[in-house]
């Protein structure tokens, strides 16, 4: 009866534990003043049936108590409550731009580049939830592999499917930021963040990387590049009649145009020497683009003692009704 319920004043429960000293009170009264008959034998009133009155005369007492009892819990005034959360978030539209040149397949990270870079990259999707996130991919020329979506699973198996050797190999940075700034041009989201990650110079395409950086700051496109390469040379597999054999070559990344294409647009450079360090800067890149989301809590109390007010009422009434009326006694 009394699931889900709470009390506003239970300390008035404690009330009820008097109804029973009442109904005993009562009890003790009626045996010292009801007359009494002594009889040599009581059989001779066994025949004799009782009156309708007789068996209702203990009535008015009974439904008294239930009155109070009744009265007393809607003094306590129970109540039943419903709460939740209405929750409002401010989304994040992200475009990964990311590097899948020859040079990528540079064996300093391990397995390699792309693999470590798209190990990472899976890894941050994963963590977030209400943000809209595309994929881009870049070499000679560069593509949308995924549009702006929330479905992860879908990404991700997009993500697992780049490999090095898709497109036209080269490195067209200004490109790949232009092709970014299309997919988050026309969004809608308080903040639209733009993440480039590559391990070359820009030596291909048709739009010059701080060209391109510029239209993303009119578009108010924040963006984030990473410089991936061990420092000085790293080694990297080439085909040979013998087989695969490893050579070590340059490591040739051009920082000083990554560091103004994020001066730019109000992001920030990285440089990533190992897959710890990589880890490390798509953390920090995932607090610093953290979706707001803001949580009203409510709690709205039902009232439930006017059922119980009306019910002690009934009763109450009932008791006046029987002992003036029907239970009268005459003087």
């Amino acid at each position: 009866m009394f699931k889900d319920i709470e009390f506003a004043n239970q300390w008035v429960l404690f009330l009820l534990l008097l109804l029973p000293l009442l109904f005993y009170s009562y009890w003790k009264k009626r045996k010292k003043y009801s007359p009494s008959l002594l009889f040599s034998s009581l059989k001779l009133l066994d025949d004799v049936p009782k009156s309708l009155r007789e068996k209702l005369v203990q009535l008015p007492q009974v439904l008294r108590l239930f009155g109070l009892a009744f009265l007393i819990v809607a003094l306590a005034r129970p109540q039943t409550f419903s709460s939740g959360e209405n929750i409002y978030t401010e989304g994040i539209d992200i475009a990964i731009v990311l590097d899948v040149s020859g040079s990528m397949l540079a064996e300093d990270f391990n397995p390699n580049r792309l693999e470590a870079a798209k190990n990472v990259i899976g890894d941050f999707i994963a963590g977030r939830t209400n943000d809209r996130i595309g994929l881009v991919i870049f070499a000679g020329e560069s593509f949308t592999q995924c549009p702006l979506t929330i479905d992860y699973n879908v990404l991700r198996n997009l993500l697992s499917e780049i490999k090095s050797g898709m497109i036209l190999d080269g490195t067209a940075i200004g490109n790949a930021i232009a092709n970014g700034v299309n997919r988050l041009k026309d969004s809608n989201a308080k903040s639209k963040v733009m993440i480039l990650l590559t391990d070359g110079v820009n030596n291909a395409g048709e739009i010059d990387p701080i060209t391109a950086a510029q239209i993303a700051q009119k578009f108010g496109i924040r963006i984030y590049t990473v410089g991936v390469g061990s420092l000085g040379e790293a080694p990297y597999p080439f085909q040979t009649p013998f087989g695969i054999r490893r050579q070590m070559v340059p490591v040739e990344i051009d920082e000083n145009l990554l560091k103004q294409v994020s001066e730019i647009t109000g992001g920030k450079y990285f440089r990533a020497t190992n897959n710890r360090k990589l880890a490390e800067i798509y953390d920090e890149i995932d607090k610093l683009e953290k979706t707001k989301v803001k949580v009203t809590s409510y709690r709205h109390a039902k009232e439930l003692y006017l059922p119980w007010a009306f019910g002690g009422f009934i009763f109450l009434l009932l008791e006046f009704s029987i002992t003036k009326f029907y239970l009268r006694k005459l003087p």
